[in-house]
């Protein structure tokens, strides 16, 4: 799905600080914080890199039906406990491949997409309520959204 943005992207810094928020198994946060060039600090803000003019942004999304795959996760591994059955390995690559098959088709329009959005201090969860009238589920439970967003460079 695609949409032009029609509100006010809000950047801040302090949404790259998510990153280092611990999660199990993570107790500093995400092992890639500081490592990669796509990673906080060292990704540059939204507004560094893209002109933020309202009418210069899309959004692209796709869903992936969380649920469903636990379901069927459940059925083949019925002693896997509820983490294992949730575990992004066995469903992120999916939602990443549907996420770049819709960013190809509309390459040719925009000069960037970027999927690292949080890196770039966006808050994704208001960008996708405020533009999609999307609620995402923090954490997912039913659908995940994969998110990225297109526009001009400055």
């Amino acid at each position: 799905m695609i949409l032009n943005i029609h509100t006010i992207i809000v950047v801040n810094p302090a949404f790259q600080d998510m990153c280092k928020r611990p999660y199990p198994g993570h107790p500093k946060g995400c092992p890639n914080y500081g490592q990669r060039a796509i990673c906080p600090p060292r990704q540059r803000l939204l507004f560094n890199i893209f002109d933020c003019s309202i009418e210069n942004f899309h959004l692209i999304y796709v869903s992936f039906d969380l649920a469903s795959h636990v379901k069927r996760m459940k059925e083949k591994h019925p002693k896997w406990t509820d983490k294992q059955l949730k575990c992004c390995l066995y469903w992120q690559g999916t939602a990443r491949k549907d996420l770049r098959k819709e960013i190809q088709r509309f390459k040719k329009i925009f000069h960037v997409v970027t999927e690292v959005l949080e890196a770039m201090g966006v808050n994704v969860t208001k960008l996708m309520e405020d533009n999609a009238n999307i609620k995402l589920e923090w954490p997912p439970e039913n659908i995940v959204y994969k998110v990225a967003l297109a526009g001009r460079l400055k």
